[in-house]
């Protein structure tokens, strides 16, 4: 019996974070025990289990009154995560090439950059594909604490991706440019690599994210 119940309050965690970060749940969306409960056709109890988890996560809040919202997504928040994505990006992309690893990684790149392009008419998708491409990139430090800071962060990246592309962001032209990318990674030019990730990933991405 105990089982079952954990079993049911991870579906009900799964399902409502989903539903959070492909935004079917939007930022500022408020949210009760009820409408989820009747969203997921569950009892409440598993609901409530995940609702605390998803409050621990940051991904819920809930104000004096107890009244529950899905996070917002500020100016700020986007300002700070593309601050971090720069910082780390940037510098494990040329520990990528300072290290002779240009053309190992760029075959482990190319590899998320095909999911990405399978995933292009599900922005969703391909917002999940493409932190799958970021991480690849900073797998580069084999530092568990960077990892889990990004892993920290990425339902944030996955909001704020979706966001972009809503306010213009083209999935089909950042694949094409990834793809460029990665044959100048092929040949050993840092340069022109780089400027696509800078542009594409850390200028235009914010840019969109603030709309």
């Amino acid at each position: 019996m105990a089982e079952r119940h954990i079993s049911l309050a991870d579906q009900a965690y799964e399902t409502i974070r989903t539903n959070i970060l492909n935004l079917t749940y939007p930022p500022g969306m408020q949210l009760t025990e009820k409408r989820l409960s009747e969203d997921l056709n569950m009892s409440r109890n598993p609901v409530r289990t995940a609702i605390k988890m998803l409050q621990a996560e940051g991904l819920i809040i809930s104000d004096y009154y107890k009244s529950m919202t899905v996070k917002e997504i500020t100016a700020k928040d986007i300002q700070e995560i593309y601050q971090l994505r720069e910082l780390l990006e940037g510098d494990a992309f040329r520990l990528i090439f300072t290290t002779g690893r240009w053309e190992e990684y760029s075959y482990r790149i190319e590899e998320k950059v095909v999911r990405m392009c399978a995933s292009a008419s599900d922005i969703f998708r391909w917002e999940v594909a493409d932190t799958h491409m970021h991480m690849e990139i900073i797998s580069i430090y084999d530092n568990s604490r960077i990892n889990r800071i990004y892993e920290n962060n990425l339902s944030e990246l996955i909001r704020m991706g979706q966001r972009s592309v809503k306010n213009g962001m083209d999935i089909a032209k950042t694949n094409l440019n990834l793809k460029k990318m990665i044959q100048y990674m092929r040949v050993n030019d840092y340069a022109n690599a780089f400027e696509i990730l800078r542009q594409d990933h850390f200028t235009i991405g914010k840019e969109t994210a603030l709309g």
